[in-house]
């Protein structure tokens, strides 16, 4: 079987959609639309069925007008076995339905253990348990523990996204103190710079994107635009667009020349758009997810003079 590398499928998941959005699937037991909604009291398996058909309906909605998902495990993990099944049902009908999915687990550790991350979520077409394109992975044990996942990424055709200037309000805690006194170098930077040399090395002639990739946050967008000239040869996973602050014209700073090298994603302001009085006239939640995804793509292409190419 001929396996495409991960930066070109991605790539070509992109062009053929025609814009980089992402839908994150982070299903809140409170916020599933009524006809799914369950309470909190009811057994464990009840809640995990009610995320795992809502996930399944807002796949159904989106599938034709995105290239890529990403699952939170968080949301699943919380409900134990039962939700853990549900998201391996998620995933199998995302990547059936031809959509890239990224799993957003943050996951690493030192030695065999983080080779043992690698090989259950990376790999497509029976080359890992969980059958997934691509995880997100922290890098704060050292590139090390990295290493593992760059390693399965190559055998598999697989992707990760190393986290290096998170969304939220606090990220700078770690990732924006400085490393180097003389260069003003931060965490962030040290990170990105591993970043783009692993990317260097697995890019491919075809689209100049290698394996390993970026998570870059919408909420500080002129870090985003000297991220991406930092890793030119690096995708960039951009969370924080809507509900966090983000807008259209804060992730085109994420883009290269050809509006590629950015996947941008949007979790509650497209899965719960039902909520927003603007879709309210929909004429049910799916149609609302469907509308808040069309107005999202839209504004992307708007700010970005539609380039993605």
């Amino acid at each position: 079987m001929h396996l495409i590398a991960f930066g070109d499928r991605l790539a070509k998941a992109v062009q053929t959609r025609g814009n980089p959005v992402c839908v994150g699937l982070d299903p809140r037991l409170d916020q599933l639309p009524p006809g799914i909604r369950v309470d909190r009291s009811s057994p464990l398996e009840i809640q995990a069925k009610a995320f795992e058909k809502f996930c399944l309906e807002v796949i159904d909605a989106t599938h034709w007008l995105v290239p890529v998902v990403k699952p939170q495990s968080a949301f699943f993990e919380e409900l134990g076995p039962f939700g853990v099944l549900a998201l391996g049902r998620i995933c199998n009908y995302a990547s059936a339905k031809g959509l890239i999915v990224i799993m957003d687990a943050k996951r690493n550790d030192i030695g065999t253990t983080a080779t043992a991350y690698a090989k259950a979520y990376l790999g497509t077409n029976g080359q890992s348990a969980w059958g997934t394109d691509a995880l997100t992975v922290s890098p704060y044990l050292g590139s090390d523990t990295l290493q593992p996942f760059v390693d399965q990424c190559n055998a598999t055709c697989a992707g990760i996204f190393v986290l290096v200037k998170t969304s939220n309000p606090g990220s700078g805690f770690i990732q924006d103190l400085s490393i180097d006194s003389i260069n003003s170098q931060t965490i962030a930077q040290r990170v990105a710079d591993y970043v783009q040399s692993q990317s260097l090395l697995s890019a491919t002639s075809e689209t100049g994107y290698g394996c390993v990739g970026a998570v870059v946050g919408a909420t500080y967008p002129e870090q985003l635009q000297a991220m991406r000239e930092r890793m030119p040869n690096a995708w960039i996973l951009i969370p924080g667009y809507g509900a966090q602050g983000g807008s259209a014209s804060d992730v085109v700073h994420g883009m290269d020349a050809n509006g590629l090298g950015a996947i941008v994603n949007s979790s509650r302001g497209i899965i719960f758009a039902y909520e927003n009085p603007k879709y309210q006239s929909a004429s049910n939640w799916q149609s609302a997810v469907e509308n808040a995804t069309l107005d999202m793509i839209e504004a992307i292409k708007t700010a970005s003079g539609n380039r993605v190419t």
